[in-house]
């Protein structure tokens, strides 16, 4: 099978493609390379934008899977105008390109950004997303118009992602436990900004192997699914990162509780993809 692969030489592509090489796939990325090159020798890469793609580009592949977009709210904050291009048009594009190729199937890295701000509720796939902020809106657009384009030739699904986290070669470390892991590391300190906030978080190799399932899955299955390790409040982070590293590595690090406001709060349901 070849797969194509936008935004595959990022933090989680760096981690799936080399397990796609071990399953026997063909695959071939297409990125900017903004943070360098680290995936295998062997993969076919080629450095572009997908603004760039010609429907030609796309035939012959049998899936193709958008990892590309800004991947956060600060990047999204900083410039909404370049959020809405890359997270919403450029999945779109990409989405529409793949199904006139004859493609049969798109998967499409969301995230459950889309929430937004919840009640303490455990929310799933149906659950209202109310989500007020360029990167969450900008997500659920990107889903919206691969959704729109599902049908019985061309399958699309929808990855809402909780938070990643762990070690890839092309690492992150502007992402919640990433960035607990980083600070503990260089300053022997943790901040924690809200200690109540809710996150669902997906460990990388959770992440990895979601993509896998979403590839081998049968046919005929579509859809939007929630994807998570397990939901924790940043407090609970805090503990469990501070703990391991005092433990592991006989660190003594400190923990500092804040109280500051935060617009995003949830936590996910992921029966649907466990299913």
């Amino acid at each position: 099978m070849k797969i194509f692969i936008a935004g595959g030489a990022g933090y989680i592509g760096s981690v799936l493609v080399p397990n796609l090489l071990n399953r026997g796939y063909e695959v071939t990325v297409l990125d900017l390379m903004w943070f360098g090159n680290n995936l295998p020798s062997q993969v076919a890469t080629i450095e572009g934008d997908i603004f760039d793609l010609k429907e030609e580009d796309l035939e012959g592949y049998d899936q193709v899977i958008f990892l590309a977009g800004l991947s956060n709210d600060p990047m999204a904050d900083y410039s909404p105008s370049q959020n809405f291009i890359h997270n919403a048009a450029g999945p779109a594009y990409l989405g529409y390109l793949a199904k006139r190729a004859g493609t049969k199937r798109y998967i499409y890295a969301s995230s459950c950004s889309v929430y937004g701000y919840t009640s303490n509720e455990l929310y799933n796939e149906e659950s209202p997303t109310v989500s007020n902020y360029p990167y969450g809106i900008s997500k659920l657009q990107g889903e919206r118009a691969a959704m729109q384009m599902v049908d019985d030739q061309f399958s699309v699904i929808c990855l809402r992602q909780g938070t990643v986290s762990g070690y890839s070669p092309r690492m992150r470390l502007d992402v919640c436990v990433n960035t607990m892991f980083r600070y503990a590391m260089g300053e022997r300190r943790i901040t924690v900004n809200n200690p109540a906030i809710w996150r669902p978080i997906l460990g990388i190799q959770d992440a990895v192997s979601g993509y896998v399932r979403a590839i081998e899955a049968r046919t005929g299955i579509s859809g939007i699914f929630n994807v998570a390790s397990g939901n924790y409040t940043l407090g609970e982070i805090g503990d469990i990162v501070k703990s391991v590293i005092e433990e592991d590595m006989g660190l003594e690090i400190e923990l500092i509780i804040k109280h500051v406001h935060d617009l995003r709060n949830y936590k996910v349901n992921i029966a649907k993809a466990v299913e």
